[in-house]
């Protein structure tokens, strides 16, 4: 039985610019790659390659210092740079440039593996930790991390396919063109966590693709496919385990602490090449699109390929951009810099038009008529959120729980005076964060000075 969840909206799809167009690979590789140290949460990664070294693809060129995880080469070469260079996430992060040599010749380590039925979850766990997976769909969390500490205490695997954003259809596809991968990867996630069966949520915009992996699973019945009503945020963590499970996550709380681990659909067919294949995670599906460009589609690209690259083999521009963005149109971060690498997390670049773009007009007064209220899944207050922010009352913005703020634009997208909540509330959470560091820096002073 399923449940449903509070608040939502229902911003147009516009999925229809790609969802019928086969993931590709590129028509032509790029000419290099720039990979980040960071790509994932947590610490960056230490280079492990100089520059005149030659590389292959798959091969290890970033080591974890802490929680993490290891960065590979996503096409084989030379190292032309060890450097700083421009981060999709802002700033300037230490990459490893390679100047492709166009042979995609495989490190000796990606091998395949005939025992895959004798592996236990210990042993599932250490591949993905070792191929460098992480989340694909979000935040880029260590997809070894998560399975791990759901070992013992979880008893529901989820995999995310709802792919709720608009304009996103990368996962669509890969369900449709790859579902064989999408199931053997949930079973195994479910196996490394210790259970029999997983739950894949499929919006139910998508009736091919939950079609298509039904029959994949067939009578198995191991892999439950779940249609879910279209309505955003339908793919938040906290939602997805909601709708399917009616289990609410407390504030402050994780997917493990209501029992559940959820997990992307890329993730899990990047489980299954890593386990069967030995591949580490060096390629994704990218879905290019938006009214400026020439020719949206979905593209199959190495990680670190230049965004000025994959829209060249889209076409270019047809009319300047009103916004470029990793992700969609609700949570997705601008592009200032067309030269910053695509990255594992990277399922999108929207092109916007300024027609696209005209919600977004600039803000007015609020006028107090609670449509935010309504449409926060978090249950949260954005009005009064943004009042405090706008006195720079950092304490009453906390006390209103900001922290759990999912940042996924509801509230922006509803709001008839189009105010800038989502943001207001990212430079509420960043000032909470730093006095709370600054508070724990006085408290260690203090400690050491009495010592």
């Amino acid at each position: 039985m399923l449940h449903q969840f509070f608040g939502g909206v229902h911003p147009a799809e516009h999925k229809d610019l790609t969802e019928h167009k086969a993931t590709a690979p590129l028509a032509e590789a790029p000419a290099q790659v720039v990979i980040p140290m960071s790509m994932h949460v947590g610490a960056p990664c230490k280079p492990v390659v100089a520059v005149g070294d030659e590389v292959k693809m798959g091969q290890l060129i970033g080591e974890t210092t802490g929680l993490g995880a290891p960065i590979h080469a996503s096409v084989s070469g030379k190292v032309v740079a060890v450097e700083a260079r421009p981060h999709g996430g802002g700033g300037m992060m230490m990459s490893v440039v390679i100047e492709n040599d166009f042979q995609d010749t495989p490190d000796p380590s990606i091998q395949h593996r005939d025992n895959v039925d004798a592996l236990t979850g210990a042993e599932i766990i250490e591949i993905v930790k070792n191929a460098g997976i992480t989340g694909m769909g979000g935040a880029g969390f260590p997809t070894h991390v998560k399975l791990s500490g759901a070992v013992g205490k979880v008893d529901t695997v989820i995999l995310n396919g709802a792919e709720c954003e608009p304009y996103i259809t990368s996962d669509h596809r890969l369900m449709l063109e790859r579902g064989e991968a999408v199931i053997g990867g949930a079973r195994l996630i479910a196996k490394a966590v210790g259970l029999k069966e997983a739950t894949i949520g499929i919006e139910l915009n998508k009736p091919d693709a939950i079609e298509h992996l039904k029959s994949l699973v067939g009578a198995a019945g191991d892999v439950h496919i779940e249609g879910l009503k279209t309505r955003y945020p339908q793919g938040a963590e906290k939602q997805l385990i909601q709708m399917i499970t009616g289990r609410q996550i407390p504030p402050g709380k994780l997917p493990a602490d209501v029992k559940c681990v959820v997990c992307n659909v890329a993730t899990a067919a990047a489980v299954w090449d890593a386990v069967t294949e030995g591949k580490p995670l060096t390629r994704r599906g990218v879905t290019l699109t938006g009214g400026a460009l020439t020719e949206p589609m979905n593209v199959m690209a190495p990680v670190g390929t230049p965004v000025s690259h994959l829209l060249k083999m889209a076409g270019g521009f047809k009319e300047n951009p009103d916004r470029v963005l990793f992700g969609g149109p609700m949570m997705g971060n601008p592009i200032f810099n067309m030269d910053v690498p695509m990255m594992k997390s990277s399922n999108c670049i929207l092109c916007m038009t300024a027609k696209e773009a005209a919600d977004q007009d600039p803000a007015q007064t609020c006028i107090r008529c609670g449509k935010c209220v309504e449409a926060c899944p978090m249950h949260l207050t954005p009005l009064f959120m943004r009042q405090n922010v706008d006195k720079r009352q950092w304490s009453a913005v906390e006390a209103l729980n900001v922290m759990d703020c999912i940042e996924c634009g509801s509230c922006n997208y509803i709001c008839p005076a189009r105010l800038p909540l989502v943001q207001s509330f990212r430079t509420a959470k960043f000032a909470i964060r730093d006095e709370a560091a600054k508070a724990q820096a006085a408290k260690q002073a203090k400690e050491a000075a009495k010592a």
